[in-house]
């Protein structure tokens, strides 16, 4: 059975009093904060004290959360969820999460009688965007994390609940890159130098959003003698930047094609029509044959909601 994962009070109300409205009585995660810090990006660092998502452990708020839920009789608490961030590499991330996340059930079950079902610690582990990115052993980890909560669970006397993590981007990002077409070369002497292509921050937002690295090649050989570019975007923002200080041939020309590696998640799925373009195609490759996924949207598609 399906469950929402409910993030705050608000949204606790909401969805009681839908559920009460329908006739039915919705399962439910409730989603805490438990203050762990994951050393990644602070833009995807979701799992400290003060960020927006979930209901903190540290400030007493996520004991009147589950108290709270636990009181609407339109729904069903049948678990805790919780999301500490991405890109994380620190080995000892989830462990700890698992001993906060352990703790707090056996503080809810002291407090107030009740015993979690299910746990769901969320994903979040790093991929390889570029050389200098640690490579995670994922099933390892998990062993790790698994070991440490069948301990953690039987020091508090708890059964041991379903237990649940979410791949995400570890298991996708690898299997895409983005190819562009270069439509200017920009030099600038003393400053610096721009290699502008045909997409951007409408197909990939994520340096702008959080100075995201990758890996960036030429698509095709132009010489030894190298040059340092920002790749840049055809949006009209002095930030559509989709990676800075690259090296590049010095003789990449217009017509050019670009490749950024490791676009497999997070990209098309946060493509926009910024500006008013279309967002690309997706083209899936299998034994040595390539089909079309998602078509390129036309001026019709982008124009299709205007009335």
């Amino acid at each position: 059975m399906g469950c929402f994962i409910v993030d705050n009070g608000d949204e606790l109300i909401a969805l009681s009093e839908q559920a009460a409205a329908a006739g039915k009585r919705q399962k439910v995660l409730l989603r805490i904060t438990p203050g762990i810090d994951p050393h990644t990006y602070h833009a995807i660092n979701t799992g400290a004290v003060d960020v927006k998502f979930g209901v903190p452990v540290e400030t007493g708020q996520a004991m009147e959360f589950v108290r709270a839920a636990l009181g609407m009789k339109s729904l069903e608490v049948a678990g805790l969820h919780c999301h500490v961030g991405s890109m994380v590499f620190d080995e000892d991330v989830f462990l700890r999460t698992i001993d906060l996340m352990v703790g707090f059930m056996a503080d809810v079950r002291d407090e107030l009688g009740f015993t979690f079902r299910e746990l769901n610690v969320g994903g979040g582990y790093g991929v390889r965007y570029t050389d200098d990115d640690p490579m995670a052993d994922i099933p390892a980890r998990i062993a790790e994390v698994g070991a440490r909560l069948k301990a953690r669970i039987g020091e508090a006397s708890l059964p041991l609940p379903r237990f649940l993590m979410e791949p995400g981007r570890s298991i996708v990002a690898d299997a895409g890159m983005t190819v562009y077409t270069v439509c200017s070369v920009k030099r600038i002497p003393g400053y610096k130098s721009y290699v502008v292509t045909d997409g951007g921050m409408t197909d990939n937002p994520r340096f702008c959003l959080y100075g995201a690295q990758y890996t960036v090649l030429h698509a095709a050989p132009r010489g030894r003698l190298r040059a340092i570019f920002d790749l840049a975007g055809r949006c009209c923002e002095s930030g559509d930047i989709i990676q800075p200080a690259i090296s590049l041939p010095a003789a990449t020309a217009r017509g050019d094609r670009i490749a950024v590696c490791t676009t497999g998640a997070y990209n098309y799925s946060m493509a926009s029509n910024y500006n008013r373009f279309g967002r690309p195609p997706v083209v899936m490759l299998r034994g040595g044959e390539s089909f079309l996924a998602v078509k390129r949207e036309s001026v019709e598609d982008v124009c299709a909601l205007d009335v």
